[in-house]
Parts: C-alpha cells; structure tokens; sequence
C-alpha cells in the first residue's frame, strides 16, 4: 500500500500511543496489514483511537493460533481463556461431544474442535449479534449454533446426557464492578457478557444447577473464574451434583474450575 506522510507508520504509532495504546508499534501493523488502502487504514486508525477493541477494528481475534471472527458488539477472546481451553483438550475423549455454552464468538468451541478429532460441537448464546458471529467460526469446524438462554435452545432429546465436555464461558463480573472495567469492554462490549449478577455468579449457579443432567457419565463442565469467586463456584459445582477441580495458570492469570459427574 502506498501511503502518504500522515498515515506513515511512525506518524500511526505516534498517534496509537498518544492515545493510549501500550503495545502501538504491534497494533500499527496489524492495522497495516489489514486495510486495503489508505482511505481504510484512516479510518481503522480513528476507530481504534477512539477506543474501539483492537479485535473489532480488524474484525478478527487471535485465539490459540487461530483467527476468530469478532463483530462490533461480541465479547473479545481473553488470551487467558486459552487455559481453560487447553485443559479441555486434556480431558476430552476421543470423538467428544462439546457444548459450549455462553459461546460469545464462538471461539473456545471452534478452538477445542481444531486441537481434537471427529467432534461433535453444539454452541448457544443469549445474544443475537453473538450467534451470528458464533456462526461463521463454529460452522467453519462442522459445528452447530443455537440462540437462546443457556440450555433452553439446545436440542435436548438427542444431546442430554451424551455431552463429554460442556465449556461454560459464563460472565462472572459482579454488577458493582462492571463500571472498573476497561473503556474497552466496559462500552464496546454486551453487558450480557460480561455481568454476572450481585456477586458474579448467577449464571454459574442455573448452569450448574442442570448441568449433571446434560453431562454424559465421567463428562467435564470448565468455566473460568476469578481466585476470589472459585471457593464459592466450587461450592456451587458441589451442589449441583459435579466432582470441583480447580486448575490455575498463573502465567495467565487464569482460574479454571472442572466439574465432573460420576460415572
């Protein structure tokens, strides 16, 4: 791309970090290599200044090596999230059946599908903007998406009881703190992601509450948690029948807890 002096690298990156942007030198070229012609580059830059997600600028999230789709609206992959990820490709079984519940973009669903073989992966979300983003990474690995609250729009007669990980990416940040949240997530991304009631676990609890149900024998449910909330969410996982694990990656800053029904 030919560009003129206002949209040279250097003058991008100055403009970046002026506003705010720790790692501007690295976002000037995705940004770079993104847009089609100066016109567009103009125009990334000026919604990313603004205050606009990295990820929706591009229009794509990295997740686990993978580009994920991520539309306006819909709740960025965290790269902490990887973990949780990654726990599930452990505990899988060979040709899995996976539910990813809460899915957002759909990104932990279409990432345990790629790292395992022959999965059979059902998706749903509350949020219609998520369900369509959901759609385009999870049909892209031969999986299904649904719109609807939690189980409510999954087809129960075929897949209750047969679900060998059942990946719950719910929001967990209690009401009174969405507002210390990052402009970023704060304003650009759906509350209903990110809000998880008076002490950021009421959509664990109706989670957890159906969950053995829905778990095949020896099935894993994996949520992401904070280090404060897990004693809590592993009671939570106690009484909705499940056997608590919690795992942490300090690396990441991530907290996973793992809910196992007997066999």
């Amino acid at each position: 791309m030919s560009l003129s002096s206002s949209l040279s690298p250097s003058v991008i990156v100055t403009r970046l970090r002026a506003a705010g942007c720790v790692f501007a030198e690295d976002e000037a070229e995705l940004l770079l290599s993104a847009a089609q012609d100066p016109a567009q580059l103009s125009a990334m830059v000026d919604r990313r200044i603004a205050g606009l997600p990295l990820e929706h600028v591009l229009g794509w999230a990295e997740f686990r090596g993978r580009r994920i789709a991520v539309d306006p609206g819909v709740f960025v992959p965290r790269r902490r999230t990887e973990f949780l990820v990654e726990q599930a490709v452990a505990l899988a079984p060979s040709r899995a059946v996976v539910v990813d519940l809460c899915c957002g973009s759909g990104a932990l669903g279409a990432a345990l599908a790629a790292s395992l073989e022959r999965v059979e992966l059902h998706a749903a979300d509350v949020d219609s903007a998520a369900v369509r983003c959901a759609r385009r990474n999870v049909i892209a690995v031969g999986g299904q998406v649904y719109e609807g609250d939690l189980y409510a729009p999954l087809p129960a007669a075929t897949l209750r009881g047969r679900v060998d990980v059942l990946l719950a990416n719910v929001p967990y940040v209690p009401t009174g703190e969405i507002e210390l949240l990052p402009p970023e997530a704060r304003i650009h991304e759906a509350r209903v992601a990110l809000d998880g009631g008076a002490d950021g676990l009421d959509v664990l609890r109706r989670v957890t509450a159906q969950a053995a149900r829905w778990l095949a024998p020896g099935g894993h449910l994996l949520f992401e948690t904070s280090e404060r909330q897990a004693p809590q969410a592993v009671e939570t996982v106690t009484r909705g029948g499940l056997v608590p694990q919690v795992v942490t990656c300090d690396e990441l800053y991530a907290t996973v807890v793992i809910g196992t029904r007997g066999k």
